[in-house]
């Protein structure tokens, strides 16, 4: 592992990262916890300022640039954000079931699974881990 490769990064690589990263550990925590608790509110409202944080930051990225400074990723992100804003929605009227089904697509989706691309070879996160 070679955490330096990240650092070197321009801005705002490694703080996306961290704030990934964090996301994905507080999101595992929260998918274990108990529902409706004051600590689910808590983590619940820190996961969403670091998905908010990731998706916004992506947009200042551009190392896969395929329709022009634009990736794949950017859409996964506007999708992100407003994914997040309609589950918070769900989450006030009551409908607990949307925004459980919501933030646990979003976790696999928009984290695990996008993750998984960053660990293809050529890739910063594949040289900050396999180097």
């Amino acid at each position: 592992m070679n955490i330096e490769v990240l650092f070197s990064e321009q801005s705002p690589i490694p703080s996306h990262a961290i704030a990934a990263l964090l996301a994905l550990g507080i999101g595992i925590l929260q998918l274990k916890k108990n529902k409706g608790t004051s600590l689910h509110k808590f983590i619940g409202y820190t996961w969403i300022g670091l998905m908010f944080y990731v998706s916004v930051s992506s947009f200042f990225i551009h190392k896969l640039r395929i329709l022009n400074i634009l990736s794949p990723i950017h859409l996964l992100s506007i999708f992100t954000i407003g994914s997040l804003i309609y589950a918070i929605l769900m989450v006030r009227k009551g409908e607990i079931e949307k925004h459980s089904r919501t933030m646990t697509l979003l976790f696999y989706l928009g984290l695990v699974l996008t993750g998984a691309f960053t660990l293809l070879p050529n890739r910063i996160m594949y040289t900050v881990i396999f180097s």
